[in-house]
């Protein structure tokens, strides 16, 4: 099930820090506007699987620019035996839209 801004960003203004946030857009991207998600591009994302496994059983929040870098994202980590992963809706400009 995907998540939607809306809802991380009332779980992250509750400071709720039960789910590891990713970002798998490119460093360019993730230098000019980021959320605080860790920075994993989509490209380095198989390669970078061992350091994430840690994390397999826990609910993994993985976001883009509009939610389908991170939709592929989501798929890859799925089939890698991640049990909890969800998409953020919309991405990164859904969350601009909303919150500025």
């Amino acid at each position: 099930m995907d998540i939607t801004v809306q809802e991380l960003k009332e779980r992250m203004d509750a400071g709720a820090a039960d789910y590891v946030l990713i970002d798998v857009r490119e460093q360019y991207e993730h230098e000019e506007f980021n959320i605080g998600g860790d920075l994993v591009p989509v490209g380095n994302l198989m390669a970078a699987i061992p350091d994430l496994m840690a994390h397999k059983d826990e609910e993994v929040v993985v976001y883009c620019r509009s939610g389908n870098r991170s939709g592929m994202a989501k798929q890859l980590l799925e089939v890698s035996g991640f049990t909890n992963v969800r998409n953020l809706t919309g991405g990164m400009l859904a969350w601009q839209a909303s919150f500025g």
